[in-house]
């Protein structure tokens, strides 16, 4: 399995692949969700803005913050961080091998990506701090 999935962000986006191609190839579905991170940040420059500015906003996949949590920290999901990347306009570059870190800048939670998947599917949900 490869552990490492890089494309730069000049490639052109991929066209003409099935479903299995897309989500359960070598690359997990990173590539797609790069891809889609890239579309939506030419309809949404307002959301592109903001992840270029490290807010780590609600997107489709668990990572994503809308508010400050009693807990700090939390974990997200690698298809998140590839998206988040897309709407960046940066390479996708995430090594599956590792967890990575990231501060919301605006909420200041730490969200830990990860391809544990059992460690953000067994989150408990967070209540919020006080205002």
């Amino acid at each position: 399995m490869t552990q490492h999935v890089h494309r730069p962000i000049d490639m052109p986006l991929r066209t003409g692949l099935n479903r299995s191609q897309l989500w359960e190839a070598a690359d997990n579905g990173l590539i797609k969700c790069w891809e889609v991170g890239r579309q939506r940040a030419a309809r949404f420059p307002d959301l592109a803005q903001r992840c270029l500015a490290d807010e780590l906003p609600v997107l489709g996949w668990k990572g994503g913050v809308s508010r400050s949590l009693k807990k700090s920290q939390k974990y997200g999901s690698l298809k998140y961080l590839a998206q988040w990347q897309g709407l960046r306009g940066e390479d996708l570059d995430i090594d599956l091998s590792v967890e990575r870190a990231l501060t919301c800048s605006r909420t200041k939670m730490v969200v830990t990506f990860t391809p544990d998947r059992t460690k953000y599917f067994n989150q408990v949900p967070e209540t919020e701090t006080p205002a």
